[in-house]
């Protein structure tokens, strides 16, 4: 029976995006280069959208009757 893929955590994903700079960083031929920084790209795209992801539940609270509503900050 085939496993599900487990989706990586966000700092799994930053992880091997840091792993990746710094092998590009030492260098690597031309071919490895392009295939590691397209890596890179699809790694901090999920960064980006876990972050986006939960900067949108952070602006929202949960009120008494289980709805959830925009936080708004009252001055």
């Amino acid at each position: 029976m085939a496993e599900a893929k487990k989706e990586k955590t966000f700092e799994e994903n930053l992880v091997e995006l840091e792993s990746i700079v710094k092998e590009l960083e030492a260098g690597v031929d031309l071919d490895k280069a392009i295939a590691k920084y397209s890596d890179a790209m699809k790694l901090a795209k999920s960064c980006s959208d876990k972050l986006n992801n939960a900067t949108e539940k952070v602006n929202q609270i949960l009120k008494e009757n289980g709805v959830l509503e925009d936080f708004e900050l009252e001055e």
